[in-house]
This record gives structure tokens, C-alpha cells and sequence, in this order.
């Protein structure tokens, strides 16, 4: 049976490592490494992937933010984006989602912003490398931490001349997640700042 001339020439797993080792020295993007081999794409970023989970590889985006500016406004704070999409979307649903389906969305949108928003940015703000907790963990955490904030909040607001009623607690917890929010893009650029200047990067 004669061979399928595009399988004939392909590289193995091992040939494939070693052949993606050799042509990341000389810095080449992923789209150009990938053109360069000859293999399935999926396999190219499966090897990548690994080696990179081994050490044996560091991947950089090639537009590097490098000033807290640009990095706010890349796809690496996306989350935070997120984030304060979310706290926007709550506090207009608490205004305008009276009835029906809007109430439905106003009761999500409300649980996630009290049991989980502010323990989550502060998990981003104390642990900003990706790296030191699991999701899971940080998932946990970040219900833990939600759980003690909000309680904290309404003790604090029940001192002040405003008191424990909706709008207060609104804005008070709105100014939480985004400040913990803000402060841990500011964390994250420094260490990806960090990051920068040890392999070298400076402007």
C-alpha cells in the first residue's frame, strides 16, 4: 500500500521535541515555528505546551506591555475588565431589574457580586502570580474571603451616617472589588515588569 505522502515525511514526538528545542533558540514566534515543522498543529502546540509546563521552554508575547498604561488596556488584564463589567452589570439590574427576566439576572448577578467579587480581587491582589494557588483553591478562597468582607463592610457602614441600607452597601462594595481590583493589575505589573528585566527585556 503506497504511504500518504503528506504522513510520509511527518516527525515524530521525540524528532518533534527536539527539532522545536533547536528553532526556539534562534527566537522564533509560535506562527513561524508552527509553519516551520512538519506536523499537525495540534500536535506542535501540544509539544510546546508541555515543554513549557517542564521548564524547558519560556513563551513571550511579542507585544510586551511595558508601561502600567498599556498593560491595563492588554489581553493580560482582561480580567479585570471582567471584573468591573460584572459590578457595572449588578448595579445597573439592582436599579432598573424590578421584573421579570431582569429580576432573574439582578439575583445572579447580585450573589456573585456579594459572595464572590470581593474575596476574588483580593485574591488577585495578594497572590498575583499565577502560579501560587490552583483555581480551586483560589475559587475557595475567594468564597471564604467574600463571606468575611461583606459582613465587615456592613459593621463598618453601621457606624457611619449612612448605615446598613442598599445604596450604601452598593457603593461600599463596588469601591472594594475595584480597588482590590486595581491594586492587584498594579501587583501584577510589577511582576511582569519584574519578569521583564531578568530575562533582559528592558526598554
Amino acid at each position: 500500500m503506497p504511504k500518504d505522502p503528506k504522513r510520509a515525511g511527518r516527525l515524530g514526538e521525540k524528532e518533534l521535541e527536539r527539532a522545536i528545542l533547536r528553532r526556539v533558540k534562534s527566537g522564533l514566534t509560535l506562527g513561524e515555528l508552527i509553519e516551520s515543522l512538519n506536523a499537525p498543529d495540534y500536535e506542535i502546540a501540544r509539544v510546546v505546551y508541555r515543554l513549557r509546563e517542564e521548564g524547558k521552554i519560556e513563551m513571550e508575547d511579542p507585544d510586551i506591555p511595558r508601561n502600567l498604561w498599556r498593560y491595563l488596556f492588554s489581553t493580560r488584564a482582561t480580567w479585570f475588565w471582567v471584573l468591573t463589567l460584572i459590578v457595572v452589570a449588578t448595579l445597573l439590574t439592582v436599579a432598573f431589574g424590578q421584573e421579570p427576566p431582569l429580576l432573574y439576572l439582578r439575583y445572579v448577578l447580585g450573589s456573585i457580586f456579594v459572595l464572590y467579587l470581593p474575596g476574588a480581587s483580593l485574591i488577585e491582589l495578594l497572590y498575583p502570580k499565577g502560579d501560587e494557588l490552583t483555581q480551586l483553591e483560589r475559587l475557595a478562597l475567594s468564597l471564604g474571603l467574600s463571606l468575611a468582607l461583606t459582613p465587615l463592610v456592613g459593621l463598618v457602614l453601621n457606624y457611619t451616617p449612612w448605615g446598613i441600607r442598599l445604596a450604601p452597601i452598593l457603593t461600599s462594595l463596588s469601591l472594594l472589588v475595584l480597588i482590590f481590583g486595581f491594586g492587584a493589575v498594579y501587583r501584577k505589573y510589577g511582576y511582569h515588569k519584574l519578569k521583564l528585566y531578568t530575562y533582559g527585556g528592558r526598554e
